[in-house]
């Protein structure tokens, strides 16, 4: 709209003509450029400045950085409009990062890249791809799995391998069973050929293979 030129147009703040003079409007009052720098300018982080009207702000959880000054703490490469993570405080590439602060998964020996999902197990780290059972090399993923001899199995490759088998139900005994003439039990197949109750801890006797 064109302006009275018998009306004043003053900052809001400082009151001074804006007159052939450059303003911005905040909240439809017009501030000359040095007022509002003052006033409403975020300061950057890195150079410690105000960021002006007439450059680009950038922001990241409430902190604010000049275009210019927004960078890895660490290899300098700016970090506008590229993927990065936040450390104490201090911005760093994902190169950066991964160098300095990622785990190495004990499988493949690679970075794990932040981001990625990754298992942890007393103190290592894989990627959840590497996280397999050594015998079927399937993903373990958040499934049960036992440990034995530095290698992961998943339980029912674990009952296949290591465990023993019933001689009755031919089943896997993973906890608690009953071992007779060498031979192992669960305690619940353990029974009494003629009435079915448990013979653990029971005296019985037995009459050819019965």
């Amino acid at each position: 709209p064109d302006i009275d030129m018998t009306e004043r147009f003053d900052c809001h703040h400082c009151k001074e003509s804006l007159f052939g003079k450059k303003y911005i409007l905040k909240e439809d009052s017009p501030y000359c450029v040095k007022c509002y720098e003052n006033l409403y300018s975020n300061t950057c982080e890195e150079c410690k400045k105000p960021i002006g009207a007439d450059c680009k702000d950038l922001s990241y959880k409430d902190c604010h950085w000049h275009e210019t000054c927004f960078h890895c703490f660490q290899c300098k490469n700016s970090l506008v409009d590229k993927p990065f993570a936040a450390k104490e405080e201090h911005l760093l590439c994902t190169d950066c990062y991964s160098n300095e602060y990622s785990s190495k998964c004990n499988e493949c020996k690679k970075t794990i890249m932040p981001g990625t999902r990754k298992m942890e197990y007393k103190g290592n780290s894989w990627h959840e791809t590497c996280f397999i059972c050594y015998r079927c090399q399937q993903p373990i993923g958040t499934k049960s799995f036992i440990p034995k001899d530095n290698q992961n199995f998943c339980v029912p490759c674990y009952e296949k391998q290591f465990a023993m088998q019933c001689v009755q139900c031919k089943k896997a005994i993973t906890t608690g069973g009953v071992t007779y003439r060498e031979q192992p039990w669960h305690k619940e197949c353990f029974v009494c050929t003629e009435c079915k109750k448990q013979l653990s801890g029971q005296r019985f006797t037995s009459r050819d293979e019965f």
